[in-house]
């Protein structure tokens, strides 16, 4: 029960969803009530979540970090919507900190209960509903993120080939993707958002969904010292994974996530960019020789399957790079169009990699002598 319902058993999370239950909540087992009691941590930063606009938050929770390794099934960060966690780990928010073993964290997010799938143990990627998750996703990305730099995390966001060859592969994607994301917006949450930047990804092109909460999003992780609003909730004070399984999907968000420049809405040590976070399209390899697939695209994550003889004979051709953009435009056409449109998507996708090549590099920086 304190698993699967942290939120209700948590009086930070009391006002917040005090108007989903206007009553109350109280759960017992075997007749006897379940006391409620904080969280016990050493070091919690409490994250929320606004819509534009709005002083109350839409999503409401924390990051907390321990000296020891904590249980496995207690590490990463646990979405839940109206007080019933659905996903819990680091595989879904698609990023891992350097000492994944010492940092968990809880968020919930009411609104993303119109995004449930029928058996609510996940939630819809597809569609307006799936929208709304994709964009919350998005948010809460960017809030673990800065937190993670604000207690000095060397290694966080989704893992990355470290190969000198991957470099460039990869930033040419970015800008592949960044230039897609216009014409189709779900690719939204593979485009990484620069520092001091933004980048407006409307669903339709056109409008905006509020109610399904993707009209743009301000993550706010205020320090424990701020006072809350008057219709606020009151702060709390303060491993690399494996390769996924094939049940696991790809998804992304097609909305502005836009951090406040104002000081005050910052985390402490905000501007201390020694590793920069990363929490775009990853391109990372797998040996599956029982598997026909070239790659497969799991959360924000593209892998390859190495074993594939389609990659040897690109290795032996010294091709390897043009394959690798095959692969991931593969992966990604499900994500983008219908099926019907998936051949469109991959020709675009290959046009503007080839335009890649004649995009300025920018100047290089000059080494001091």
């Amino acid at each position: 029960m304190r698993r699967h319902f942290q939120p209700l058993l948590e009086p930070l999370f009391d006002s917040f969803l005090a108007s989903q239950y206007p009553v109350g909540i109280a759960l017992a087992v075997n007749g006897q009530p379940l006391e409620r009691h904080p969280a016990p941590a050493p070091e919690q930063a409490p994250l929320a979540i606004r819509l534009a606009r709005r002083r109350k938050p839409s999503a409401l929770g924390y990051l907390t970090r321990h000296a020891m390794p904590i249980p496995e099934d207690q590490r990463g960060v646990a979405i839940s919507t109206l007080g019933k966690v659905i996903k819990r780990g680091w595989d879904w928010l698609g990023m891992t900190p350097a000492l994944p073993e010492q940092i968990n964290g809880l968020i919930d997010v009411p609104d993303l209960a119109a995004s449930l799938t029928l058996n609510k143990g996940d939630f819809i990627r597809t569609g307006t509903r799936g929208a709304a998750y994709l964009a919350y996703r998005k948010a809460i990305q960017e809030a673990v993120s800065r937190q993670l730099e604000a207690w000095g995390d060397a290694r966080a966001g989704t893992p990355q080939a470290s190969s000198r060859m991957m470099r460039p592969l990869e930033r040419d994607l970015d800008r592949v993707l960044e230039e897609l994301s216009d014409d189709f917006p779900l690719l939204g949450s593979l485009v990484e958002r620069r520092v001091g930047g933004q980048k407006r990804l409307p669903i339709d092109g056109k409008t905006t969904d509020i109610a399904a909460g993707t009209e743009a999003i301000a993550v706010l992780a205020a320090p424990s010292t701020a006072e809350p609003g008057p219709n606020e909730a009151e702060p709390a004070q303060p491993q690399t994974p494996p390769p996924p399984t094939d049940q696991d999907t790809a998804v992304s968000e097609p909305v502005t996530s836009t951090i406040p420049a104002s000081a005050s809405t910052m985390l402490p040590g905000h501007g201390r960019f020694r590793a920069p976070m990363r929490y775009g399209l990853g391109v990372q390899f797998e040996d599956r020789p029982d598997n026909s697939e070239l790659g497969r695209l799991v959360e924000s994550t593209v892998w390859i399957n190495q074993a594939h003889p389609a990659h040897r004979r690109a290795l032996a051709s010294r091709s390897v790079g043009y394959h690798i953009s095959l692969v991931v435009a593969l992966a990604l056409a499900p994500l983008a169009v219908e099926p019907d449109q998936e051949h469109a998507f991959i020709t675009k996708f290959l046009f503007h990699w080839g335009q890649a090549l004649d995009q300025p590099q920018g100047p290089r920086r000059r080494l001091r002598r």
